[in-house]
């Protein structure tokens, strides 16, 4: 039987597969040419989600509502005792100069009190959402623990309780525990690093925003 989650079914930490439906009926045509008349285009529908997701710091909102409330004030930023937010670089387009976390240079360390989403006053970094920013996966063929090597340093540095478990001497990352925090990506010492890191999909958003 598989083990509550320790975090609520709130974040989608994996794009849950597409299931392809089949068209109806078949678009008419004469000749070759579809007869069929253009649907309008939906111009007041909401913007669709970005197709990349982002690695937000914890307790960030649905990242639409994030792009529109976000002021780039950096206060998250300064906040953060670890330095582990940084701004988007500009190559991201619109998500330029909002908070991200790259665990490849600091990863989160998933404070007590969190003072990044204290900090924030525009109200997108907010503690009534799970703290989940994404999702660490082990690749096992790059794994040191999988070429009968002892190393452990994943679950030892890992600041979230029973994320990672070693069995056999290999790690193995709890996914309904996980946080994302990228500490296990940061600290591994494989020559190509072991550790997957996902950013959540989707995350909640605030209700009447």
């Amino acid at each position: 039987m598989r083990p509550p989650s320790r975090f609520p079914a709130l974040v989608t930490r994996l794009p849950k597969p597409e299931v392809e439906e089949r068209p109806l009926a078949q678009p008419r045509s004469i000749g070759g040419i579809h007869i069929d008349p253009v649907p309008p285009t939906n111009l007041t529908g909401k913007p669709l989600a970005r197709t990349i997701p982002v690695h937000r710091p914890p307790g960030a909102i649905d990242e639409f509502q994030f792009l529109a409330g976000c002021t780039r004030c950096g206060d998250c930023i300064t906040a953060c005792p670890y330095n582990a937010i940084v701004q988007a670089p500009d190559r991201l387009g619109a998500v330029a100069g909002t908070p991200v976390i790259d665990a490849d240079t600091s990863a989160c360390l998933m404070c007590e009190d969190f003072p990044c989403i204290a900090s924030c006053e525009p109200g997108v970094l907010v503690d009534t959402i799970p703290p989940i920013m994404g999702t660490a996966r082990i690749t096992e063929h790059l794994c040191l623990a999988h070429h009968s090597t002892t190393c452990t340093v994943c679950s030892e540095r890992c600041p979230v309780d029973d994320a990672i478990a070693v069995t056999d001497g290999k790690p193995v990352i709890k996914e309904d525990t996980c946080t994302g925090c990228g500490v296990c990506r940061y600290v591994c010492p494989a020559p190509e690093n072991a550790i997957l890191l996902m950013p959540a999909f989707s995350r909640p958003g605030l209700p009447n925003a």
